[in-house]
């Protein structure tokens, strides 16, 4: 079984995006576009994961219900998609995490780190999910991209903690599923979503998916909302 995430975030919540705009520019339009995802997804008869920015549900409360009347879960995503490593938000993050479970009446037991931003910097976060009742987290790439990637970790499931993000700790109790990753031209590189999801080849993407199917480990892969409506951008 493979695993699909659905980082459900706007417009403006890139990385890449947030040089070039301002407070008074965030007006969330792709979110608009969830009746069309939820229908793409009835098509092909697939389940998703929706890593939801906590913020858009204050914007548009019944996305919740829609997402979850279809069979598909709910996970966080920090609420304003904020990097763990950014300075000071260790101390804004527990707060956060309170805040989503009051939107979401304590329904969401998954996490994934905007731009994948889980290191050494930011492992603290993992114990403080765990504390919250979170019983997994889907923030590493075991491959070194631009901006993120643990090269080191696992690929398969494996249990993670503040003090081991990188190696099955048998203490913890919370699962971590890394993205899928793959072989190419000698260098393991980031397979599961993303950029690289859109340009590599799609014999490469099978490969992959093959290699993990023959070791029994679900390749996992993510793609964002704006990927899937762009007629939405402002």
């Amino acid at each position: 079984m493979n695993l699909l995430g659905i980082d459900f975030e706007d417009w403006y919540h890139p990385e890449l995006m947030k040089p070039y705009i301002s407070g008074k520019d965030k007006n969330p339009t792709v979110i608009n576009g969830i009746d069309k995802i939820l229908e793409l997804l009835r098509k092909n008869e697939t389940l998703a994961t929706f890593f939801l920015v906590g913020e858009l549900l204050l914007v548009k409360p019944e996305l919740q219900d829609k997402i979850l009347d279809e069979g598909h879960e709910i996970a966080f995503h920090t609420m304003y998609h904020t990097r763990l490593d950014s300075e000071g938000y260790k101390e804004k993050f527990s707060d956060e995490i309170k805040n989503f479970e009051k939107l979401t009446s304590g329904k969401s037991k998954g996490f994934r780190a905007p731009t994948f931003s889980l290191n050494d910097t930011s492992s603290w976060a993992i114990d403080l999910l765990r504390e919250c009742g979170y019983q997994y987290d889907s923030s590493v790439v075991p491959a070194k991209g631009k901006m993120y990637g643990l090269p080191n970790a696992l690929i398969e499931p494996y249990r993670i903690s503040s003090s081991s993000i990188e190696n099955d700790d048998p203490d913890s109790d919370m699962l971590e599923f890394p993205l899928l990753v793959t072989k190419f031209l000698g260098k393991k590189i980031p397979a599961g979503g993303g950029f690289y999801l859109r340009t590599l080849p799609m014999r490469i993407i099978k490969n992959a998916i093959r290699k993990y199917e023959d070791l029994n480990i679900p390749a996992t892969f993510y793609i964002h909302s704006w990927e899937l409506t762009p007629e939405f951008f402002p």
